[in-house]
């Protein structure tokens, strides 16, 4: 579980969160939603302390994360699994480097060890016969499925995602969203996903929080956002579906 109690931040004197206080529940895929420019990435980078917040609380299970020093938020550090939104591998390494990575800086495992987690870890995400091809090698998607590996390499109880989804295909786009659904369930981590895909929202929003201007505005499940009657809300739900049917109907008249 993580937990935000009152939490404010500010960037040159402009208040980008405003007394957030949410829960993300463990074993749930818990999505955060909200326009550009709304907070919800400033949100999720100040809960991993990528951002200093200018006040509240930020609980990792009984642990004050943002009260730690270095040494004990790197402790917690080791239980997180990050998954950016461009992928973030690197271009220089293989497939096996890649994944390898946080093994070789967190723990003392043997060669053998640290292959045998690689190998795991691809299989999970199906990801066969690609150690050693470089990124540049790989579709879009496969990329997304690295980097899903590399983030569970540790095994972690915590899984952060930012905006996952950018830049693949409807189908794939489905597909990396049931991975992170599956994987979630299956080692009951908290997941944290950051989205304005309402695909993924219809599809694996067990949590959703709404925020706007640095405000949560709703929190609810998939089931209950069509059956909201918070007009912002509503408004921003709109505007996505209508934006996709737009899409979808240039893509046929091409």
């Amino acid at each position: 579980m993580i937990k935000v109690a009152n939490i404010c931040k500010s960037f040159n004197g402009k208040k980008v969160l405003d007394d957030v206080s949410v829960t993300f529940e463990p074993g749930k895929t818990n999505l955060i939603i909200g326009r550009s420019g709304s907070g919800k990435t400033v949100l999720l980078k100040s809960i991993v302390g990528l951002h200093e917040i200018d006040c509240g609380e930020i609980w990792f299970e009984d642990l004050l994360f943002n009260r730690l020093d270095f040494r004990d938020r790197k402790e917690v550090r080791k239980q997180m699994g990050m998954l950016f939104q461009g992928s973030a591998l690197f271009d220089s390494m293989t497939t096996e480097q890649n994944v390898r990575f946080p093994l070789d800086m967190f723990t003392n495992q043997t060669p053998e060890e640290k292959t045998e987690r690689v190998n795991f870890c691809l299989k999970r995400v199906d990801i066969l016969n690609a150690n050693k091809l470089f990124p540049a090698e790989l579709s879009g998607g496969m990329k997304k499925r690295v980097a899903i590996a590399r983030a569970i390499a540790l095994n972690p109880k915590y899984l952060f995602c930012d905006e996952p989804n950018s830049g693949l295909d409807p189908i794939t786009a489905i597909l990396i969203d049931e991975l992170i659904k599956e994987i979630t369930e299956e080692y009951n981590m908290t997941t944290i996903v950051n989205t304005h895909d309402m695909n993924s929202v219809m599809e694996i929003g067990e949590k959703i929080v709404f925020i706007n201007e640095g405000v949560i505005c709703w929190e609810g499940s998939k089931n209950d956002i069509l059956k909201s009657d918070n007009e912002i809300l509503n408004d921003f739900v709109f505007a996505n579906s209508l934006a996709k049917q737009l899409r979808s109907s240039e893509k046929q008249d091409g």
